[in-house]
């Protein structure tokens, strides 16, 4: 089960691909956050809300069901 529900993400975004896209591209940010941590000062913005998971797509579901990340269609 995916938390939160795919459908209130969606009420969140333009369309599925931009929701793909932007949930992608932001779980791949943070766990390079995570892989960074100990190296001094990194270029990646940590996550945006607290989570109870450890898999970096679920914590970017929950920032763009937050309103933390914007999903737009345009790249």
């Amino acid at each position: 089960m995916i938390k939160p529900p795919i459908e209130e993400l969606l009420e969140n975004s333009p369309g599925r691909f931009a929701l793909v896209i932007t949930s992608a591209r932001r779980a791949k940010d943070i766990n390079s956050y995570f892989n960074q941590l100990g190296e001094g000062i990194g270029a990646y913005t940590p996550p945006q809300v607290q989570s109870l998971s450890r898999k970096p797509l679920t914590v970017a579901f929950e920032e763009i069901a937050s309103g933390k990340v914007e999903v737009s269609e345009k790249e």
